[in-house]
């Protein structure tokens, strides 16, 4: 399409019409409107000619060439003002784009508008204002009625309900008291409260969630593309039929009636408007997809691979059993794993912490802290080196008495000490979540999981997971994406960790639980599901494949009246002009179809 601003496009387009007109009708010279209009159809033949061969170089089909032959056909038999009106339909469709593009990216704009950009810092008995980016991690922040949440935090006195909406699609407003998480980008409520800054600005849960949106909306969809070899088919007929049209009837004015009906460009614009509206209605769901790209896979989605922990199960273990060896007691070998876990962010080690400091088990200082991916973590405690992580990596090939739980091993220099237990509880949608995929199209569901074996085998028997592969580094995790065949592509992987970022990275769709999953899963992801609930993953199909219908559906009614309209051109029945004005009306009526991607209803299959 013509890459000059619409703003001037019009402008020179106005001028043109006004002065075509009172050269024809005030001056009476016919000839000198057909001249005029001739030479600015020409220029904008030229630039949309030298468009198409750049588009075709990228390897995309493109629609334009129709639009070339009308004009130029038009011009070329006298039916200047047929010209004039298929430019103008040209620029309104691009104008009618823009305006349903705004209109469907509206939830996805509500992220930016709330973009926090001061912060009350309190020190002392001082309040003094700041920029977001001058905040420190533990500053206390005063949070101020109706005021947005400037960065992650956690709340040290007051109470109060927060809106979480525009992050995480919870309508409700959310309870807030000492010790409750606060996210950047939510609306404090009536009362005022005192937080204290747990991330910078830049790391802040809304930082990330605004580059999402920024990079949805800049990169462009590969259904534009799909729906360009729609037309590809649709060209050959067009000019064919016209060419026949014309070789009956003799006349090469019935080539450019027939051509006029078929110039579909803007037309083929309904696709990406269904996908940004398909894109919108996710964030209302409080699911944040980065491309239109992520749209067409996901609805097309055979296989999703789950990571077990903080994905399937909720993430927050709790100790179930301390088992020393023989000469080691409970507190002896909780203190230790406990003291080397503490610099660790892994949900295991937050656990073990925040057990052995309830327990008022003291955490001993440790020195040259190193995490192990996958394995787990090592430190120097009393000039001795202490392990504690998977069994494969303390105890190799030693056989122990194994467990369905969850479990971590301690070594001190040589001597194996004991495991811990912990239990973690699955979420409750897991197993909905799992009936809910299958009954739209996925026909494998997979779980690759770091943990061992046997608990692994238990969660997926309880949630309906059938293909378990257990103990995975995250190199193996990529293996078992990369064996899929073709057939059983395109592969989702969720997942929410550090370690899941690889394997998130590499499957063809890549879906991470951002409530409290990490910055790195969400990065590497191309969609992040803000509210900590498994169940957005169906929504998420849900929604990818209704907008796919949608969008199909605007292309194919499109091409269906314009052929309908071929046909009836081809026998005379439609002069040039009217079917100009044909052709903006079917523009018209695909794009605000596409726009039904964003209704619930249709979303919802109703």
């Amino acid at each position: 399409m013509i890459k000059m601003s619409h703003k001037h496009i019009l402008m020179i387009i106005a001028c043109v019409a006004v002065i075509s007109l009172f050269v024809q009708f005030i001056y009476g010279s016919s000839l000198g409107a057909q001249i005029i209009i001739t030479i600015m159809g020409a220029y904008f033949v030229l630039v949309m000619l030298a468009e198409m061969i750049q588009t075709i170089r990228h390897g995309q089909y493109g629609v334009d060439l129709l639009a070339i032959l009308a004009i130029v056909s038009t011009l070329a038999v006298g039916e200047h003002w047929a010209a004039l009106i298929i430019l103008i339909m040209l620029v309104g469709g691009d104008a009618l784009e823009d305006y349903a593009t705004n209109k469907a990216n509206t939830e996805l704009k509500a992220l930016l508008d709330n973009s926090p950009q001061v912060a009350y810092r309190i020190t002392g008995d001082q309040i003094t204002t700041i920029t977001v980016n001058e905040v420190a991690v533990g500053d206390q922040l005063l949070i101020k009625p109706g005021e947005v949440v400037p960065v992650d935090g956690m709340v040290i006195s007051g109470t109060s309900t927060v809106d979480e909406s525009s992050l995480t699609g919870e309508a409700r407003p959310q309870p807030k008291q000492p010790q409750a998480p606060l996210m950047s980008g939510s609306v404090n409520g009536d009362h005022a409260i005192t937080m204290q800054a747990t991330q910078l600005a830049v790391d802040s849960q809304f930082q990330q969630l605004v580059k999402l949106v920024q990079h949805a909306k800049n990169t462009p969809a590969h259904f534009v593309r799909l729906a360009d070899r729609y037309a590809v088919p649709f060209t050959i007929v067009a000019v064919l039929l016209a060419f026949v049209a014309a070789l009956v009837a003799k006349s090469p004015q019935r080539f450019a009636e027939v051509m006029v009906v078929a110039s579909p460009c803007p037309l083929i614009l309904a696709a990406p408007v269904a996908l940004v509206s398909g894109m919108s209605r996710a964030s209302r769901n409080g699911i944040v997809v980065k491309t239109g790209d992520v749209i067409e896979k996901l609805a097309r989605a055979k296989t999703v691979a789950f990571d077990k922990t903080g994905t399937i199960t909720n993430g927050h273990l709790s100790v179930d059993a301390i088992t020393p060896v023989a000469g080691v007691d409970e507190q002896q070998l909780l203190q230790l794993a406990a003291s080397v876990e503490q610099h660790s962010n892994h949900v295991l080690a937050r656990s073990l912490v925040d057990y052995a400091q309830a327990n008022d088990v003291p955490l001993l200082p440790v020195n040259d802290v190193q995490e192990i991916t996958a394995n787990g973590v090592q430190a120097t405690l009393n000039g001795q080196l202490v392990q504690v992580g998977k069994r494969k990596f303390i105890l190799g090939d030693q056989v122990v008495a194994p467990t369905k739980y969850t479990a971590i091993y301690v070594r001190q220099g040589e001597q194996y000490l004991g495991r811990i237990t912990f239990q973690d509880q699955i979420r409750p949608e897991a197993a909905l979540t799992m009936q809910s995929l299958q009954q739209h199209g996925v026909t494998k569901l997979m779980m690759l999981s770091g943990d061992q074996t046997a608990t692994a085998n238990r969660v997926a028997e309880l949630v309906g997971i059938n293909d378990v592969r257990a103990e995975l580094l995250p190199e193996a995790k990529i293996a078992a994406l990369a064996s899929l065949t073709p057939a059983q592509r395109p592969a989702v992987m969720v997942g929410d960790g550090v370690n899941d970022a690889p394997s998130l990275a590499t499957a063809d769709v890549g879906i991470a639980m951002g409530a409290h999953g990490s910055s790195a899963a969400s990065e590497s992801a191309d969609l992040v599901i803000l509210k900590d609930d498994l169940a957005k993953v169906a929504t998420a199909v849900t929604i990818a494949q209704a907008t796919m219908r949608v969008a199909k559906q605007a292309v194919l009614i499109g091409l269906g009246i314009c052929l309908v309209l071929m046909v009836i051109a081809a026998f005379g029945v439609i002069p040039a002009i009217i079917g100009a004005l044909c052709q903006e009306v079917i523009d018209t009526v695909s794009i605000l179809w596409a726009l039904r991607a964003r209704s619930a209803r249709e979303l919802l299959g109703n």
